[in-house]
């Protein structure tokens, strides 16, 4: 995985029609979450005239959901004096991850808004999607929190577990075929040099002693679940259901799916698609290939890390190709 550069870019004039890109789970830690959020309350009284005040913004609205679903408030937790750990984070009581990740990928979004303008298109990877469709209207704040609240429930019935390995596809069908786990399956393909495979630990466990012993990189994710397998097709009826209980608008963005492999129509089931996440594997370059079709001037993501904004480096390449930042793992970025 690349490193974030030492120093942020220029804010050129020129900047308009970015593209936003929202991660899932498996794109940031728990701990980078909580060290953008100490880093955005040292600044507070510097350069992050945007970034904290769509902070709190965005928290106020998500913690009403925190509470109506029994949750401690986040903004506060988050955002005070004493921000929990990454373990802290990941102890409390289910869904408050989640509502983190989505707040934290909300406010950066509006944040970024306000600063150079709407984005152009908004892509969404796995969990991500959830934002994505709330960035581009899809979803309110608050319901686009209830989803993301009610998709950690699901989540916590999901079985397995997930392993990031540093290869191929290719590479990593090779490796399942060579281990002999039928029942571990390309959940993620990040780049072509990052897959994320999910299944029984047993089975993971199997894949990373192989992946060891021929020097692929294996590294277990820290989420307690597993996702995209096609084993999880009646967690993913019960979280259809519930997205099927809130009002949906007409997108004033255009949104691309990593699961679906294409721009969201009108006419498109959205409940089912986004329970889709849960079934169907994310193939990150397609949707990143399509949203550059648009020519956007800057791709930014919208969320703690930097693995997402990695991945379109390499996948977009370099010239012609627009630069891609990841605001919240880059020190000294130009709010």
């Amino acid at each position: 995985m690349s490193t974030s550069p030492s120093r942020g870019p220029k804010r050129p004039a020129s900047w308009h029609g970015p593209v936003h890109l929202f991660p899932g789970q498996g794109d940031f830690s728990v701990g980078a979450l909580t060290r953008a959020a100490r880093a955005a309350h040292a600044a507070r009284a510097t350069r992050s005239d945007r970034l904290n005040p769509a902070l709190r913004e965005v928290f106020e609205q998500v913690d009403e959901v925190a509470v109506e679903r029994g949750l401690r408030p986040l903004g506060p937790w988050l955002l005070g004096r004493q921000p929990p750990t990454g373990g802290e984070l990941a102890q409390a009581a289910t869904g408050s991850s989640q509502l983190a990740l989505f707040g934290v990928s909300m406010a950066v979004h509006r944040a970024l808004s306000a600063s150079v303008g709407a984005p152009t298109a908004v892509v969404g990877v796995s969990f991500g999607e959830i934002a994505a469709l709330t960035a581009a209207g899809v979803l309110t704040v608050g319901d686009g929190a209830r989803a993301a609240h009610d998709l950690a429930v699901v989540l916590s019935s999901c079985p397995g577990g997930l392993t990031l390995l540093g290869c191929s596809e290719q590479s990593a069908r090779r490796l399942l075929d060579r281990t002999g786990a039928p029942d571990a399956v390309v959940a993620v393909v990040n780049d072509d040099r990052s897959v994320v495979i999910a299944g029984p630990v047993p089975a993971l466990a199997r894949i990373e002693k192989v992946a060891d012993d021929t020097n692929v990189a294996a590294v277990r994710l820290r989420l307690p679940f597993s996702a995209h397998h096609p084993a999880l097709a009646a967690q993913s009826e019960v979280f259809a259901s519930s997205v099927r209980a809130y009002a949906l608008s007409p997108a004033r963005a255009p949104v691309y799916s990593a699961v679906a492999g294409r721009r969201y129509r009108p006419d498109d089931d959205l409940p089912r698609r986004l329970a889709d996440c849960l079934v169907l594997p994310a193939v990150v370059p397609t949707a990143l290939r399509q949203a550059a079709a648009h020519r956007p001037d800057v791709f930014f993501e919208a969320g703690t890390g930097d693995a997402l904004a990695s991945s379109a480096r390499r996948v977009l390449g370099t010239s012609p190709a627009p630069p891609v930042h990841a605001p919240l793992a880059e020190p000294h970025f130009p709010w």
